[in-house]
């Protein structure tokens, strides 16, 4: 299986691609087109600044490319939240696959949110054999609300989208390599997923 982990320089990648080892899998790191274009599963990673992020992806034309893919796709974290309409981070236009604004969270609780906490709610394939209010660990100051996309919950400070489906394109707010046993059966059932789409 061809796993393309995109490489735009925003995103510690490396424990992505231990991950996808200890599962037995090779991912390549490639910000080529065809690389991209022609793997079975594509990986969109992000830690960082959205607007500095979003710039990255631009200028190597992967803003472009993204929201054409037709194989599953799945963004973690920032790579999420590039996914959506906009984030108020730098505000920042998002691609706009998944219709919601990711918005900061106030100054009335620690941000970043940094740590464990549970998910629940869980609509999709991507959970098969995960338990509700399974914990996953997470660092983020801003975060994508609720929505009609969304198919797993979180609470801090208020509900919102842990996760996000739309046709092929998945999202996850939560870093499932470093999520323990938990986190790697995400990964593993991300790559088992087939499209129809």
């Amino acid at each position: 299986m061809k796993i393309a982990i995109i490489d735009y320089g925003a995103g510690n990648v490396q424990s992505v691609l231990f991950a996808l080892e200890r599962l037995g899998f090779q991912g390549i790191l490639t910000d080529d087109w065809n690389e991209i274009k022609t793997a079975d599963k594509v990986i969109f990673p992000g830690v960082g600044e959205a607007g500095t992020a979003m710039k990255k992806l631009s200028d190597k034309g992967l803003a472009a490319l993204i929201p054409t893919l037709k194989q599953p796709i799945l963004g973690i974290c920032l790579g999420m939240q590039l996914m959506c309409k906009s984030t108020q981070e730098g505000n920042t236009k998002g691609l706009g696959i998944f219709n919601v604004e990711v918005i900061k969270f106030t100054n009335q609780v620690k941000v970043p949110q940094m740590g464990w906490n549970m998910i629940y709610n869980l609509q999709s394939p991507l959970f098969e054999g995960i338990q509700e209010e399974e914990f996953m660990y997470l660092v983020h100051s801003f975060y994508a609300s609720k929505c009609d996309e969304s198919i797993a919950t979180t609470n801090y400070e208020t509900e919102y989208s842990s996760a996000l489906q739309k046709n092929n394109f998945y999202g996850v707010q939560f870093h499932p390599e470093k999520s323990g046993t938990a986190g790697e059966q995400i990964l593993k059932n991300f790559l088992q997923l087939t499209t129809d789409y």
